[in-house]
């Protein structure tokens, strides 16, 4: 094949059409509604209603979906003694990695039709905020928590993870990142979902492959490595100091810079706002400080680099008190009601994945007998 030409990442190559998400220059929209929009008018679980099933739901629908998520949150006895034995000193998100396979054996949808890879994408977005919680509840001495009817969403992982019902101000912060972190098209565990679902695979075997690729800090990790970057700092000085020696010495700053926006992550402003208003309620301004001493020299350099929806994101989760280790596992809580989306996209009109590559290996060369070699 060394006549192809290369497109190493396959950047710029179209690799299948879809109705679920568009990310543009101008905007991110899921199916056809933008990301301020529903943001600015949704709660979480509509967002997921929209993905997995085709249209934001009315009150009805939104009923019936809520009790359905309810209905398939618990943990089985089985499942919570394998979050058990895994080691304390394992990341998170192998944690998940490895509870999401282990429910698959304890999957309650059966069939595999258009309505069953609904319901059973309910099911697993319920299951990777259970298995979150009650292992954060396992690493702080507890015990896992049972649900509580009537929290929202993002309020039942932070109520199932701490033991105390959320703050009105945690529950908002939280579902808007479940928002915007839902669906971002053709990204590398989104792909990765793709891939697998075209081998006819199952759901549950897609979505921890997506994990696997989640994992990887040039895609999920970027909350956690840029709050690792701001927590540093004991000041703005400290900050800008740091930052203005990284652009000098042409280094990577964590947050900053995004394969497909050129002039900002439309998220990361969204986050932004409600961020500075949370480090100001919490009297915390002084991260603000240094998230700003950071960014300000990024965005108004001769060739500007904008944050993306991670930089705000890392320092949201801090100011809520969650541990680092919860970022991209949070993340997940999200990301897997668009993986599920996509599944059901790719099994409705299916064709496997098979690139073609371009071998830059020796020539062609005989094999020499092992005794002349």
């Amino acid at each position: 094949m060394s006549n192809y030409t290369a497109k190493p990442g396959l950047e710029g190559v179209v690799a299948s059409d879809t109705a679920i998400a568009a990310v543009e220059q101008t905007g991110l929209s899921y199916r056809g509604y933008n990301i301020e929009d529903l943001a600015n008018n949704c709660h979480f679980e509509e967002v997921a209603h929209l993905l997995i099933f085709g249209e934001l739901p009315d009150a009805g629908q939104l009923k019936e979906f809520n009790a359905l998520l309810a209905d398939l949150r618990p943990l089985s006895g089985e499942l919570v003694a394998a979050i058990r034995s895994i080691p304390k000193d394992a990341p998170m998100m192998d944690v998940l990695r490895t509870g999401l396979s282990m429910a698959g054996h304890f999957d309650p949808v059966k069939g595999d039709d258009a309505s069953d890879l609904r319901k059973r994408s309910v099911w697993l977005m319920a299951m990777a905020g259970a298995i979150v919680s009650a292992r954060y509840r396992m690493l702080e001495g507890g015990e896992p928590v049972e649900p509580k009817v009537g929290l929202s969403h993002a309020a039942q992982i932070l109520y199932q993870a701490q033991g105390v019902e959320p703050s009105a101000q945690a529950q908002k912060l939280l579902d808007l990142t479940l928002i915007l972190y839902a669906e971002h098209e053709f990204n590398a565990s989104t792909f990765t979902t793709r891939v697998i679902a075209s081998t006819m695979s199952d759901m549950v075997s897609s979505c921890v492959g997506a994990v696997g690729a989640l994992k990887g800090p040039l895609h999920g990790g970027a909350n956690e490595a840029a709050m690792a970057m701001l927590s540093q700092f004991e000041n703005a000085d400290q900050a800008s100091t740091w930052v203005n020696d990284q652009l000098a010495n042409k280094q990577k700053v964590m947050g900053f810079g995004h394969r497909v926006y050129k002039n900002g992550d439309h998220r990361a402003s969204i986050l932004e706002d409600e961020m500075r208003k949370l480090a100001e309620e919490k009297g915390k301004t002084k991260w603000v400080d240094i998230y700003d001493a950071i960014k300000n020299p990024m965005v108004t350099k001769a060739k500007p680099i904008y944050p993306n929806v991670d930089y705000p994101c890392g320092l949201t989760y801090f100011l809520l008190d969650l541990p680092l280790d919860l970022y991209t596992p949070l993340f997940v809580c999200s990301r897997i009601t668009g993986w599920c989306a996509h599944f059901i996209e790719q099994s409705e009109n299916n064709r496997i994945y098979r690139p073609l590559s371009r071998y830059s290996g020796p020539d062609k060369r005989p094999v020499v007998a092992i005794d002349k070699r």
